[in-house]
């Protein structure tokens, strides 16, 4: 039975037929080869459990979540999921083990607080991801939220969005930090100044990550606020007409830009606008957005960032989560404070204690971040004792930098997955703690359990990608250990260099060693990223080899058992959907 939720004609209808088309494939009346497209674009993705068990992928544009939302995000996880909530990379929430007849409800109440899990699946435009920090930030151009909302209200449900030759990922930074890790998306718009002094955004384009990372290159140095979205679209036409179909593999927009080169890509759009400026319509991309007023962007105070040079912070309580947690913003007096969510989860009390911050602490603004934390913003200093006793109380308070570390659902959930990642990354941080090493701060840690990169273990200090390893004919659970990665900013991307194979019950020695090993070789303010460029990705990775190592299954059986799991690993894959 349908909710009496008070929603949108065209939202309800929308619901209505997913709810009916839910029931005829449960009844054996709709095939499931033309079911499933339909249910990845409503954002309902399999699990690897099935019994019609699902993930529900709930869209947070640009990561900006009100009190409503996430009281509502606490319900759902409680009424349909498993008691929690996991925040992405790419600041979507999802919530697993949601059975398949019971989504459309789910769908219904999402839908009554502003929300919609439409396109998060899928070959479809996914998320559009922001710098958490815009609108704060003391080294942003300009607060680039309104722009990403406003790409977000154009593109969604549009006709081109819905059947793409693969999923399609958008990001906007504020600055050439790039925070908003433009450089590894589709389409990365990034603020900017022309000579002149206009504010507009610089667009990269045909990054991503995967088996195969490719940096973005740069379309154009300067797009007018006029003619922000309709680039995008015309980026969009030219991949929905280029892209290939045929090999899923393939078919991501980086693979038109290497095949077709940057120059003819580059033409193939601008020729694509030029065509764009005649469409009428209520759909017709051009100009600025109603209701956004361009002279009301730009000039922050800006500074120059301190550089990220790791650090120790001693103890715990108020102070330290001080000193690691928070960070003034531009605006005099105020301040962000971060709740960091052990694995990027959220119980629903949880879900429930920021929604309760929200309400009586700040502005009621809060991002989820790309690290699977969350960003309270405008906090005046007064306030800040008061949150940190929230969230210490219920468990959100945790400092270090390198004990937040980030992973994808992994074999816990995903059908791609061959390893526990969540199981590593929360072993990871245990044993930091153990070793005296949890208030390292500066170092950051993202894990995958496959080759996709959901973790982004591309683009981290230390990142970690799932494997399978065979030692004298046993199935070992493994990870290819990367070093040195990062988004630099200007346009700039380094990807983690490839070194040795480790044993995944050995990976957490690994870090304990390379974290150590750092802290004693490294120069005056030299960073994570230049001590391995400079002693070398190989020649730290040669010395870690013994440690690395998997024992023979006689030795030491427990190096055959995956984390949190309790019998011999072995590979099960299912059938692929679709990735974060």
């Amino acid at each position: 039975m349908a909710l009496a939720v008070e929603l949108a004609p065209e939202i309800a209808l929308e619901l209505d037929r997913f709810e009916s088309q839910v029931t005829d494939y449960l009844e054996g009346r709709l095939d499931e080869e033309v079911f499933r497209p339909i249910r990845l674009t409503n954002g309902i993705y399999g699990i690897r459990q099935g019994n019609n068990l699902q993930m529900v992928r709930v869209k947070i544009p640009h990561g900006r979540v009100n009190a409503e939302q996430l009281d509502m995000l606490a319900h759902i996880a409680e009424e349909y999921g498993r008691g929690f909530g996991h925040i992405t990379t790419r600041q979507n929430v999802q919530l697993h083990f949601v059975p398949l007849e019971r989504t459309p409800d789910a769908m219904r109440l999402i839908a009554s607080v502003g929300m919609t899990t439409r396109e998060a699946c899928g070959d479809t435009v996914r998320n559009i991801v922001g710098c958490p920090l815009a609108g704060v930030c003391r080294t942003e151009l300009f607060d680039v939220t309104a722009w990403a909302r406003e790409t977000t209200k154009f593109l969604l449900r549009h006709p081109l969005s819905q059947r793409l030759p693969r999923k399609f990922k958008i990001n906007f930074s504020g600055c050439e930090n790039d925070c908003g890790q433009g450089m590894i998306n589709d389409i990365g718009a990034i603020a900017t100044r022309s000579p002149d002094g206009e504010f507009g955004f610089k667009l990269v384009v045909g990054g991503g990550l995967g088996a195969n990372p490719f940096p973005a290159q740069l379309l154009e140095p300067f797009t007018p606020f006029e003619d922000l979205i309709i680039t995008i679209e015309s980026i969009l036409r030219v991949f929905d007409r280029t892209g290939i179909r045929t090999n899923h593999l393939r078919a991501r927009m980086k693979w038109v830009v290497d095949s077709m080169g940057i120059e003819d890509f580059r033409q193939a759009v601008f020729t694509e606008r030029n065509k764009m400026r005649s469409v009428v319509g209520p759909l017709a991309p051009h100009g600025i957005p109603k209701g956004l007023d361009p002279d009301a962007f730009g000039d922050s105070e800006r500074e120059t960032p301190a550089p990220s040079i790791p650090k120790r912070v001693d103890g715990d309580g108020y102070e330290a989560w001080l000193q690691s947690n928070t960070i003034p913003q531009r605006q005099d007096g105020l301040h962000v404070a971060f709740a960091t969510m052990r694995l990027g989860d959220l119980t629903a009390s949880q879900f429930r204690a920021v929604a309760g911050i929200a309400r009586n602490y700040g502005s009621g603004d809060i991002r989820l971040t790309q690290r699977q934390n969350l960003a309270i913003r405008d906090v005046p200093e007064s306030q800040l004792p008061a949150i940190y006793e929230i969230l210490e109380s219920n468990k959100m308070a945790r400092i270090g930098r390198i004990r937040d570390v980030v992973s994808c659902p992994g074999a816990d959930t995903c059908n791609l997955a061959v390893t526990q990642s969540r199981g590593l990354a929360k072993a990871v941080g245990d044993h930091l703690d153990a070793e005296g090493l949890g208030g390292v701060d500066g170092i950051s840690i993202n894990i995958s359990g496959c080759s996709n990169s959901c973790g982004q273990h591309h683009i981290s200090d230390i990142g970690f990608m799932g494997l399978e390893r065979r030692i004298d004919g046993n199935s070992a659970p493994g990870y290819q250990l990367f070093l040195g990665g990062g988004i630099i900013g200007e346009e700039h991307v380094e990807f983690g260099k490839r070194t040795l194979r480790v044993g995944a019950k050995r990976a957490p020695e690994v870090v304990a060693a390379l974290v150590r090993k750092y802290l004693d070789e490294r120069q005056d303010g030299e960073d994570f990223k230049g001590w391995v460029k400079r002693i070398g990705a190989k020649s730290i990775a040669e010395s870690l080899e013994e440690i690395a190592r998997i024992r023979s299954v006689a030795d030491a059986p427990d190096d055959y058992v995956d984390w949190d799991e309790l019998e011999q690993f072995q590979v099960k894959l299912g059938r692929g959907e679709c990735a974060t």
